[in-house]
């Protein structure tokens, strides 16, 4: 290979790990603002649950209909 060809891959290889980067970057935080999320629809839920029987919601518990 001569030079040229390879600094044609290097610059190549280059903008993808940059994009590739960016990505990463943005699923990074879509994901911390859906862990937020989530933790604040269970902290509402369990509020909504003392709140109408007065017992904390326990994750194996049966629903009344069973």
């Amino acid at each position: 290979m001569d030079t040229t060809a390879l600094e044609e891959q290097i610059a190549h290889l280059t903008r993808l790990v940059e994009d590739l980067s960016d990505v990463v970057a943005r699923q990074d935080r879509d994901l911390t603002i859906a862990q937020r999320r989530i933790e604040m629809l269970m902290q509402r839920e369990a509020t909504r649950e003392i709140e109408g029987g007065g017992t904390v919601p326990l994750g194996d518990e049966r629903p009344p209909h069973w």
